[in-house]
């Protein structure tokens, strides 16, 4: 059947409901009254009829329309999956890269991927198109996707950028007034790095999307449309993409959360200068972080 979206589907499921209501041979209301009691166009409504007629279940005749059979579980039309944003894809797919150390020179074939994460084939593609702009993955010579790494230069130059960017937020941040929303929201990330500090033992794996929570929360702050689009990127990389190596990423986690603490301390304090000095320290580990990740690849 061409009609498969969700109003004709809950619109045709309804009107089975309404046969089913009725004696053998009873008669349905008018498509004006139909139209009415379902809440759609009278081009879905006589949709649903025709499908009705099709399967038997109605018998329908210029303005008469009655019931032939009383509806069966099997007549009615399951609801389409819920699709996947753009944005939501995203989150799930650097997820899925944290969680099952999905390792560099990995195969992605595109209709898994895109059975996995109920997106259309197309969407899919576009989004791994996107990634593959900023070197992150490239089509296979027989097809399908593969998964990347980076050179050190790479690395060093995104790096530098990052402090760049991330330092003007810091300073950004501190200047704002006591009305904007940034600071309300400092307190409930605050309050959720604390919460994963105390569960850190079984709950590390979770620190990086706190982290990069806490990153944009920060660069959002800055209405910058090139800054936003580089955010994109190095949310990519230093919040997922560099987290192969599992080798005391516990304690690393554990020592990030205290630099995130102390940077939000520095911030609520209005104290410019501890706030940029923790944030340089942040960023500093996380570059040698990411560096080390490099080495331990053999990425060069």
């Amino acid at each position: 059947m061409a009609r498969t979206d969700d109003r004709f589907r809950e619109a045709y499921n309804r009107l089975l409901d309404i046969c089913a209501a009725l004696a053998p041979a009873g008669a349905l209301p008018s498509e004006l009254a139909l139209s009415g009691q379902l809440e759609v166009s009278r081009t879905v409504v006589r949709s649903a009829l025709e499908r009705l007629r099709a399967e038997g279940v109605i018998a329908w005749s210029g303005r008469d329309k009655r019931v032939l059979r009383r509806p069966a579980p099997g007549d009615r039309l399951q609801a389409q999956p819920q699709q996947t944003s753009a944005s939501e894809l995203e989150r799930r797919f650097l997820d899925w890269i944290l969680r099952f150390d999905v390792a560099p020179g990995t195969a992605l074939n595109g209709a898994e991927l895109a059975r996995r994460f109920a997106v259309t084939p197309h969407m899919l593609q576009e989004f791994l198109a996107s990634l593959s702009r900023f070197g992150l993955v490239r089509r296979r010579a027989r097809g399908g996707w593969e998964l990347l790494g980076f050179t050190r230069d790479f690395a060093v130059e995104l790096s530098e950028f990052r402090l760049m960017l991330e330092l003007n937020a810091v300073a950004h941040v501190v200047a704002l007034p006591d009305s904007h929303p940034i600071w309300p929201e400092l307190d409930r990330l605050e309050a959720r790095h604390l919460a994963l500090a105390a569960e850190i033992e079984s709950r590390f794996h979770d620190f990086s999307i706190l982290d990069e929570a806490f990153h944009s929360a920060l660069g959002a702050t800055v209405q910058n449309r090139f800054a936003a689009e580089f955010r994109k990127l190095i949310s990519l990389i230093f919040h997922y993409h560099f987290q192969w190596d599992k080798t005391n990423e516990r304690a690393r986690n554990a020592a990030a959360i205290g630099e995130h603490l102390a940077m939000i301390r520095a911030l609520k304090a209005r104290d410019k200068a501890a706030a940029l000095a923790a944030a340089e320290d942040h960023l500093r580990t996380s570059k040698l972080t990411l560096l080390q990740s490099l080495r331990d690849h053999a990425v060069g």
